[in-house]
């Protein structure tokens, strides 16, 4: 691997092929060794490479692990080793500031305007092939994504794309895509500031953000309210300038969130958005491109009614990684950071690249689409060094947890749901379960698809999203505190397992739930449970999950369901619960279903365990171990 830097534009080459923010701008490339009088550097380019290259690589300070001299004193890339160059003035000087900065790499963890990531030279990503893309699509377009998935920097990428800002772009995939570069009037409207307002506040909000554009095109006394405001905006642009208009709105949703169960002002609410939002139907003819994204989907007839031709995308593969990390960004863009977290971690770059993917990977937006790992966490893990549950710690919304008491959501269902599109991708107001908005929100993702009966599963993403749903729903779910369950139990759990221990484990599980307080939420999800063994796999659930262990229960196998299998690291643990029977058989049922039988070219060691629960104690009375 080796490296060249242009002001704040970092360069890797890889196998021949020159990267520029993860996008290769020349493969192949051969550089000339022999003095070069016009840049005063030792070696450049060749006539022969293509522009962009030779304006990014005008002054390169190079090296790598390997060397190899080629015919005419010319070297391939990646040839250089630093030893070999020592000898060339300007690499003495250099190359301590390039390893420094290859070291200190600035990653825009809360920063979400795209020419600030450019000009700071921060981490970025290249989506704009697909951003180019998705702007050439069609003129009105929706789409909503996850918090933290890059919503704003996508909004702020268009909205530098259309004001024409050309040089923001230099060696990325789009400037291979656009021509032209033509300038427009951009109004773009972050609505986040309308969080948690009531209708009035809403309005005084967007007041607020229309004064500004007002400030650049002029103000019409005459407009009294946000739409006919909006239309006014829209029609000065495009008079004063001649050029049709882009309207970019983020977080359209912001201000509907906390009314969603409310029916008078949810009402009223909707009655200031429609007002808004319909005007862009109107000033259609002077609009060039319309953008509009948040998290939930809310019908078109509730909120964007008369914006008819309103296209979709969310579910549509071709801009399904337009927000998130694909592993092919991953192991190039990020390859070095990669390294250096392993290094921190004390393990391999593989094994590094693993545990990011079980922490963070695993989303996917439509079916037969690329997987993507959350880039919030992703560069948090990065930057911090740490693989904390970041997108958790970043907040998890009041309204989710809301949704799932509001709808009795059984969250041991949500390891494996199968359902048709309509089940998931439908509008937020008409849900009736919690299902569309966890899928929304990114607390399911996409797992599988079946395109003969059009069926998908969904699923839990990532560990994650799994430890996060447990710390953050077991006190609402079960009155149990989430460290008290983490540091009595699980970690005294976790290390009789890690050693090899199960009865060892066991017994601890025993100790610990003869000691719970059957606090209301328990005896809640006892009542409710439609078998004994029913609340002691939610239970076990709860306690595997805490252990920041892959937990699953109700797992399909062979036509059966088997009551929980757990996947640790050097291990596979299959569980059969009874209480109306022994351990002996529930370990009978295990053989004879074929439950274990899926795991058994895993590699990993395929532990089946049969439990016997006392219904008067609700604790482990014995257990068998094969």
């Amino acid at each position: 691997m080796a490296y060249a830097i242009h002001g704040s534009i970092p360069l890797s080459v890889d196998n021949g092929c020159v990267y520029c923010r993860g996008h290769v701008v020349q493969r192949g490339s051969w550089f000339d060794t022999r003095p070069n009088t016009h840049s005063g550097a030792s070696f450049s380019p060749l006539s022969a490479a293509p522009s962009v290259v030779q304006k990014s690589l005008c002054f390169p300070y190079l090296f790598s692990q390997r060397y190899a001299k080629s015919p005419n004193n010319r070297l391939p890339f990646p040839t250089f080793r630093r030893k070999d160059l020592e000898h060339i003035p300007f690499f003495t000087i250099f190359a301590e500031k390039l390893a420094q900065f290859m070291e200190e790499r600035r990653y825009p963890v809360g920063i979400q305007t795209f020419s600030e990531i450019i000009r700071g030279g921060y981490v970025y990503v290249d989506k704009t092939d697909l951003i180019w893309q998705l702007a050439n699509y069609a003129k009105f377009i929706f789409m909503s994504r996850p918090r933290r998935f890059g919503k704003s920097l996508l909004t702020s990428t268009f909205e530098s794309y259309f004001r024409g800002d050309k040089e923001l772009f230099e060696g990325l995939k789009i400037k291979q895509l656009e021509k032209e570069w033509k300038q427009y009037p951009v109004l773009r409207f972050d609505l986040s500031g309308a969080k948690h307002l009531r209708p009035q506040g809403v309005r005084e909000e967007l007041s607020r953000l229309l004064d500004k554009m007002e400030s650049v095109y002029g103000v019409n006394p005459r407009e009294t309210t946000p739409g006919m405001r909006l239309a006014g905006l829209i029609d000065r642009a495009y008079a004063q300038t001649g050029k049709q208009v882009a309207v970019i709105i983020d977080e359209y949703d912001a201000p509907l969130l906390d009314v969603l169960h409310e029916d008078e002002e949810l009402k009223e609410m909707r009655e200031v958005m429609q007002e808004f939002y319909q005007r862009l139907k109107m000033q259609e003819p002077y609009i060039k491109f319309c953008f509009i994204t948040g998290i939930t989907k809310f019908s078109q007839l509730s909120i964007f009614s008369t914006i008819n031709n309103l296209t979709n995308v969310t579910l549509d593969a071709k801009f399904a990684s337009i927000c998130g990390i694909t592993e092919r960004e991953l192991t190039t863009t990020l390859s070095n950071d990669i390294e250096q977290l392993a290094s921190v971690f004390g393990v391999s770059s593989d094994e590094m690249h693993e545990k990011l993917k079980l922490k963070y990977d695993g989303y996917h937006f439509a079916e037969d689409s690329d997987e993507v790992y959350n880039p919030f966490s992703l560069l948090k893990a990065f930057q911090q060094r740490k693989l904390n549950n970041w997108w958790f710690e970043s907040g998890t919304p009041t309204f989710l947890i809301r949704q799932l008491k509001h709808f009795n959501t059984d969250i041991m269902s949500l390891d494996s749901l199968e359902v048709p599109s309509s089940a998931f991708d439908q509008p937020t107001e008409n849900m009736q379960s919690a299902l569309p908005l966890l899928y929304q929100s990114g607390y399911l993702t996409i797992k599988d698809y079946d395109r003969d009966i059009d069926s998908y599963t969904l699923s839990i993403p990532n560990q994650e999203v799994r430890i996060g749903y447990v710390k953050g729903l077991l006190p609402a779910y079960t009155g149990l505190d989430e460290a008290g369950v983490q540091m009595g139990f699980a970690a005294k759990f976790w290390r009789a397992l890690k050693k090899g221990d199960v009865e060892q484990a066991m017994q601890e599980m025993k100790s610990y739930m003869a000691g719970i307080p059957y606090v209301e939420g328990f005896k809640k999800k006892l009542a409710d449970a439609a078998t004994a063994e029913g609340f002691y796999e939610y239970t076990m659930y709860l306690i595997f999950s805490m252990l920041n262990v892959y937990a699953r229960t109700q797992v399909r196998c062979a036509g059966d369901r088997a009551d929980m299998v757990v996947w640790m690291p050097d291990a596979i643990y299959v569980f059969e619960l009874k209480s109306n029977g022994t351990a002996q058989e529930a370990l009978k049922q295990i053989d004879s279903k074929g439950y274990a039988i899926p795991y058994e070219a895993d590699g990993r060691r395929v532990v089946k365990v049969g439990v016997k629960f006392d219904k008067d104690t609700r604790v482990p009375e014995s257990w068998v171990i094969a």
